[in-house]
């Protein structure tokens, strides 16, 4: 009987490690690689509009989808420095004359998320086309006193990192002022009370959400990628801030706070759902939400921020299931939930399920895997 127990003993303990081993730098890198091929021979010409057969119409190719899409190759590109990859997101730019959809004018946070790459290119190589219509687009909206226009908790991730990027470039502390203007009326204001929960460390994804509507089994509803957005907003934004910005903790405890939340509402596979909080609606993996979590979990033990041994159990979980049941042989992602807002939108999500918009998911999965490939 000791010999048995100390077998079994053994055998957990050998799981246990397995567990938590960190995946190796080339495996991760391979996977991003592959994943990341399939969409570039897919989409050769960068200006191509997106024609989406179940809504039968298009979309210019710097729209939000395809802005996401390009958040994840630079992360692809600061780990994996291939000249193709800079190209393919310079040609990008370049096709669309560094334009935003709806032109300068725009205050909708879907516009402008083009903005982060065209800031983070410009850094490489400051070619003044690159940030003039992003600076001016945020220029325009600094000098605005309205504060309300980020109603929907997606347009967090889309504009934060906009405003903190050129907030660091031109050294001024204005674009941080407003970021946090209209951050702080998202949080405390949207909704009539809103749209951050202060008891639960999540986000309602818009007023339609606001309790008191409920999920089926009762709960208030959490959508995942929704909650990923807001995750990826404030990583993507503490990148840069200065820690002098009177907010700066703020956004750290908002971070903090939601990853501790998040942590216990993995699935046993390692995955998300995608309603937080209620596992019965539409349950099963969801590749997009669980992405932006891994990121920001990554992130935050590869900063200093998150307890390593709390959190990284739950980055390999995820990222060795998302890698070993989401990415098909060609590179194609599936369990990739569609464009939306709840977690009703875009099902069935599947393996072989091909979302509308196949480029943000992928995007997600790049930002996921460039933090998981600096893990130690």
């Amino acid at each position: 009987m000791r010999l048995l127990c100390s077998i079994l003993l053994s055998a957990s303990l050998v799981t246990s490690c397995m567990a938590q081993k960190v995946p190796a730098k080339a495996e991760v890198l391979k996977t991003m690689e592959l994943a990341n091929s399939y969409f570039m021979q897919k989409w050769p010409d960068t200006k191509k509009e997106i024609f989406v057969p179940s809504k039968n119409r298009s979309w210019p190719s710097h729209i939000w989808t395809r802005g996401v899409y390009y958040e994840g190759l630079m992360a692809l590109y600061s780990v994996d420095r291939k000249k193709e990859f800079y190209d393919y997101a310079v040609d990008w730019g370049t096709q669309h004359n560094w334009g935003l959809r709806d032109g300068t004018k725009t205050r909708n946070g879907d516009n402008q998320v083009c903005g982060q790459t065209y800031i983070d290119l410009y850094l490489i190589d400051k070619k003044a086309e690159r940030i003039k219509d992003i600076k001016t687009s945020m220029d325009s909206m600094v000098a605005s006193a309205k504060k309300d226009d980020w109603s929907w908790i997606d347009a967090l991730q889309m504009a934060m990192p906009v405003f903190a990027r050129l907030g660091v470039v031109y050294k001024d502390t204005n674009y941080f002022h407003k970021m946090y203007d209209m951050y702080a009326f998202t949080k405390y204001n949207h909704g009539g009370k809103g749209l951050y929960n202060v008891e639960d460390h999540l986000w309602w994804r818009d007023k339609d959400f606001v309790a008191p509507y409920k999920e089926p089994n009762g709960q208030d509803c959490y959508w995942s990628r929704g909650n990923g957005w807001v995750v990826a907003a404030l990583v993507r934004t503490l990148q840069l801030l200065p820690k002098t910005d009177p907010h700066y903790k703020e956004y750290m405890q908002d971070y903090k706070d939601m990853c501790k939340a998040l942590l216990p509402l993995q699935r046993k596979d390692g995955t998300w759902n995608v309603s937080l909080h209620d596992s019965t609606h539409f349950g099963g993996k969801e590749i997009t939400g669980t992405s932006l979590f891994v990121y920001g979990f990554a992130w935050g033990i590869n900063n200093g921020h998150l307890d390593k041994k709390t959190y990284l159990p739950a980055i390999v979980k995820a990222w060795n299931e998302m890698s070993r049941t989401a990415v098909h042989a060609n590179g194609f992602l599936g369990f990739v939930q569609g464009t939306g807002k709840e977690p009703k939108d875009s099902q069935p999500v599947g393996y072989d399920h091909e979302p509308d918009f196949e480029d943000f998911g992928l995007g997600c999965f790049l930002l996921a895997g460039s933090e998981v490939y600096k893990l130690k």
